[in-house]
């Protein structure tokens, strides 16, 4: 629907054409994409604004992310990975590079030893039945496949699980869940 040089002409058409899916990148010439998603996402609640960039550091991914970004890719991903991770945004996903998957992953907050466990993390059926098959020692690939999403989406999920449950791996995750 349009391609914008900057970032003050791309919120003026977002605005005005209200798309399905927006591909923005953080360096715009005038002010950030997470400053036009920020102000974007509370206008336009059902875009998806996709982060497609060279950027690969933990600022920009958290707060690209805290801003409502819905995807987040690295530019040398390759084409068809962009496509697929648009694809999946359209289907409701949650689409990141492999390698933004591995630096969330390895920013989870470490578990206070001393605290109680807490039970009070809320388990989505899709992130329940991810459970039930890493319990069952599938691999990655092998549940991707059996419930037909890509691998990248998948780890946001393992992701996701890590963090409402507040474990660092997969063991303590399905001792957790199952335990």
């Amino acid at each position: 629907m349009g391609i914008y040089g900057n970032g003050t002409d791309a919120m003026e058409g977002i605005l005005n054409y209200k798309p399905d899916l927006v591909i923005m990148d953080i360096g715009l010439p005038d002010i950030s994409g997470v400053e036009c998603i920020r102000t974007l996402k509370p206008l336009v609640e059902d875009v998806k604004f996709m982060v497609c960039t060279v950027f690969e550091d933990d600022d920009n991914i958290f707060e690209a992310l805290k801003a409502g970004a819905s995807s987040y890719m690295v530019k040398r991903s390759k084409s068809y990975q962009i496509t697929d991770a648009l694809l999946e945004m359209h289907n409701g996903d949650m689409p990141i590079s492999s390698c933004i998957a591995t630096k969330l992953l390895n920013y989870l907050p470490q578990e206070d030893e001393e605290k109680p466990e807490e039970k009070d993390y809320t388990i989505t059926k899709q992130e329940a039945n991810i459970l039930g098959l890493l319990a069952k020692g599938y691999t990655n690939q092998d549940i991707a496949d059996t419930i037909v999403i890509k691998i990248t989406t998948l780890k946001w999920h393992i992701y996701n699980i890590f963090f409402k449950m507040k474990v660092k791996n997969r063991i303590e995750a399905i001792n957790k869940y199952f335990g």
